[in-house]
C-alpha cells in the first residue's frame, strides 16, 4: 500500500508541474529555442566523470535563473528545490548543488559564448535581427572586489624610484637582475641567524636591509605591470577591476570604486554583442569591441550609432578603412549651440579664416599665420594636422579671454587638426539627416532600455565574481536571459519582426 502511494505521489506530481506551468510561460519559450541549439562542444567540455546533470540542463537552468534575477548558484539550486518552472527544466534530473553550477560556468565559458552567438544567428534566421545598424554603449558596473583595496599608479612609480634611488647610493646596482644577482653571491658568504638570543652579525643587517629594498623594487614593478599602459589603478582582490566614478554611489562621495566598463552592441532591441574592459572611458573600448563583432558575426554592420564618448580620430578613420557609416555624435555637439561657447574668443573654431593667405584671424583682427604642417597616415588614410602662430600678440586687450599662456609676450598658438575635423563634420551631417535623427531616437531607446532594465528590472548591479573571464560569463548569460526574455515580450505583443522605434507624429 504505501509502494502504491508514492508512485500514485510521484505520478500526480508529475501531471501537476505539467498542469501548472501555463502555455504563454517563458520557461516553455526557453527550453522551445534552447532545443535548437547545438551542444557539440559543451559535451565536449564537460566530461563524464564529475558531471550529475546533463549540461545542456544545466544551461538551461542557469539561463532561466538569469531571467529571474537569480545570480547566485546557491539561489538557483534552491530554485530547483522549490520552484516547480525549475523543476519542469529538471524533469528527471537530479537536483544540482550550487558547488556543480558554480563548476559548470567556471569551466565552459567558451562554450557559453559559443551558445550565445549561436542564439544570435537563430535570430538573425528568424528576421528578428539584421546587420543593417547597430548601437553601441558602455556602462560601468561594481566589482566584487573590496572598495579599499586599491592600488595607484603615481604611488607605484614614486616608489619605485625611492627604492632605486637607494639601492644607487648603497651599492650602485641600476637594475633589479643586477641586485638580485649580487644578493645571491653575498648570502652564501654570511651565516644568517634568528630567533631569541641570536645577534645578527652587520653584514647579515646591511644584506636584509639591501633584500627588502629589492623586494620593493620587485613589487612595485609587479604593481605596474598589472596595471599596463592604459590603466591608472587596479584592486588587490581583482586585478583586472579598475577604480572607476560610478553614477550609481551609494555612498554618496564621489568615491572611485572598483568596476567594470561592459560595452554592449544592441540590433533590433536584442543584445548581438557584449564585452568587459578595464578601461575607465569608452573611446579606448570601441574598435577592439567592433573587431571581435565583426569576428563573432561574421560580417559587418552598415551603420554604427553611439554617444559622443566614442568620438576620436582613429575611431573614425576605423570604421572610413572598414566601410561603415559613421552616427557618432560629436563631442561638443551640445557645447556649441551654448553662447558660453560662442564667446570663447580664444577657440580656433570661432576664428575667421582665409584661404587665400592660409591664416586664422583673431577678435582682434590679427593674423594667425601656417607654420608648419604635418600628414601621417593611419590606416591608409593621410591624416594632416597644421600649426598657426599670432604675428604678434602684444598689448592686445583681450588677450586674457584668447591666450591662457603665462608669458604676456608668448604669441598665440592653434592647432587644426584638418581630418579630424573633416570626419566630425561628416558625422555631423550623418546625425542630423533623416536617417541620423531616427538611428539617434532608436539608440536612446534600445541600448540606453537595455542598460536600463539589466539595472533596475533585473536588478544587476554589482557583479558576483572576480577577474574579467568570470565577469565575462556573467554577461553572457546575463545577455542569454536578457534576449530570451525580450523574444517572449515580443511575441506576447505582437511585435516579432520590427527593428525600430518610429517617431510619433503628433
Amino acid at each position: 500500500m504505501k509502494q502504491n502511494n508514492e508512485t500514485r505521489f510521484k505520478h500526480k506530481g508529475k501531471k501537476i508541474i505539467e498542469i501548472k506551468i501555463a502555455e504563454n510561460d517563458p520557461v516553455r519559450k526557453l527550453v522551445e529555442i534552447c532545443e535548437e541549439l547545438d551542444y557539440t562542444e559543451l559535451y565536449k567540455r564537460y566530461v563524464r566523470k564529475w558531471r550529475k546533470v546533463s549540461p545542456e540542463t544545466l544551461f538551461e537552468l542557469v539561463v532561466f535563473g538569469y531571467m529571474q534575477k537569480r545570480y547566485s548558484t546557491r539561489q538557483i539550486e534552491e530554485a530547483c528545490r522549490t520552484d516547480i518552472r525549475f523543476m519542469w527544466i529538471l524533469q528527471n534530473e537530479p537536483v544540482p548543488d550550487h558547488s556543480t553550477i558554480a563548476r559548470f560556468k567556471q569551466r565552459c565559458s567558451d562554450e557559453i559564448e559559443d551558445l550565445f552567438y549561436q542564439y544570435i544567428h537563430l535570430l538573425e534566421k528568424q528576421n528578428e535581427i539584421d546587420h543593417k545598424s547597430v548601437f553601441i554603449d558602455g556602462t560601468k558596473i561594481e566589482s566584487r572586489a573590496g572598495r579599499y583595496t586599491f592600488n595607484w599608479r603615481g604611488t607605484a612609480e614614486k616608489n619605485l624610484a625611492k627604492a632605486k634611488k637607494k639601492v644607487l647610493e648603497l651599492i650602485g646596482c641600476k637594475t633589479l637582475d643586477e641586485l638580485e644577482a649580487l644578493l645571491s653571491s653575498k648570502a652564501a658568504e654570511i651565516i644568517f641567524v634568528s630567533g631569541k638570543g641570536k645577534h645578527k652579525t652587520e653584514e647579515q643587517r646591511e644584506w636584509e636591509a639591501i633584500n627588502h629594498l629589492c623586494q620593493q623594487w620587485r613589487k612595485y614593478e609587479e604593481q605596474l605591470a598589472i596595471m599596463g599602459d592604459d590603466r591608472n589603478s587596479y584592486s588587490k582582490t581583482d586585478h583586472d577591476a579598475t577604480f572607476m566614478r560610478m553614477k550609481e554611489d551609494h555612498m554618496r562621495n564621489g568615491q572611485l570604486k572598483p568596476a567594470y566598463n561592459v560595452q554592449i552592441a544592441v540590433n533590433s532591441e536584442y543584445i548581438t554583442g557584449i564585452d568587459v574592459f578595464s578601461n575607465r572611458t569608452d573611446v579606448g573600448t570601441f574598435i577592439p569591441f567592433m573587431h571581435k563583432l565583426e569576428m563573432t558575426h561574421k560580417q559587418r554592420y552598415e551603420e554604427v550609432t553611439a554617444d559622443a564618448g566614442y568620438e576620436s580620430l582613429d575611431n573614425y578613420l576605423y570604421l572610413e578603412a572598414n566601410g561603415q557609416i559613421s552616427f557618432i555624435k560629436p563631442l561638443n555637439y551640445e557645447q556649441q549651440k551654448t553662447k558660453k561657447y560662442k564667446s570663447q574668443i580664444g577657440r580656433i573654431e570661432n576664428m575667421k579664416y582665409d584661404d587665400q593667405e592660409d591664416c586664422f584671424i583673431c577678435a582682434e583682427g590679427r593674423r594667425l599665420l601656417c607654420r608648419r604642417v604635418e600628414t601621417d597616415v593611419k590606416k591608409g588614410i593621410p591624416v594632416t594636422r597644421a600649426w598657426y602662430r599670432c604675428e604678434d600678440c602684444r598689448n592686445c586687450p583681450q588677450r586674457q579671454k584668447c591666450c591662457r599662456k603665462e608669458d604676456v609676450n608668448a604669441p598665440k598658438e592653434v592647432i587644426m587638426k584638418e581630418t579630424f575635423w573633416e570626419k566630425r563634420a561628416q558625422s555631423l551631417e550623418n546625425i542630423t539627416s533623416e536617417r541620423g535623427i531616427q538611428l539617434r531616437m532608436n539608440r536612446s531607446i534600445q541600448v540606453e532600455g537595455a542598460f536600463g532594465l539589466i539595472k533596475n528590472d533585473f536588478g544587476f548591479r554589482r557583479f558576483l565574481t572576480t577577474g574579467k573571464k568570470n565577469v565575462r560569463i556573467e554577461l553572457l548569460f546575463l545577455a542569454l536571459g536578457y534576449n530570451l526574455k525580450k523574444r517572449w515580450m515580443k511575441q506576447q505583443k505582437k511585435r516579432l519582426e520590427t527593428h525600430y522605434s518610429e517617431k510619433k507624429v503628433v
